[in-house]
């Protein structure tokens, strides 16, 4: 879409309106660089994970590779228990592994611990 709307402002087509859109453009891939680094510095996770983890889950994966049990993660983030395991079920997913030590490994090995 932004290069079709760039060879439209090239033609002249609409300046002020079209340097609008083409800024919003601009904001949008800070939010994605800012969005990148949240990612991690294992590259973009979709380039490693088929679906990227989201912000609860790596919370989630950072407190598992500390050993803590999920009634402990429960009560630290103020989460029901079933929420954690629900968020477990989608880590395991998403790193396409069975288990919590697979899970840390695996993670580590692609540098999101």
């Amino acid at each position: 879409m932004e290069r079709l709307l760039r060879d439209a402002a090239a033609q002249g087509l609409m300046p002020e309106y079209l340097n609008r859109l083409l800024k919003a453009f601009v904001s949008q891939d800070a939010n994605d660089e800012e969005q990148g680094c949240r990612e991690h510095s294992a590259g973009r996770l979709s380039d490693t994970l088929i679906e990227p983890l989201s912000d609860r889950e790596f919370e989630i994966l950072r407190l598992i590779a500390q050993g803590l049990s999920n009634q402990d993660i429960s009560e630290r983030l103020y989460l029901a228990l079933s929420t954690v395991k629900g968020h477990n079920r989608n880590i395991f997913d998403k790193l396409q592994v069975k288990r919590r030590t697979e899970a840390v490994a695996h993670a580590r090995k692609l540098g999101l611990l």
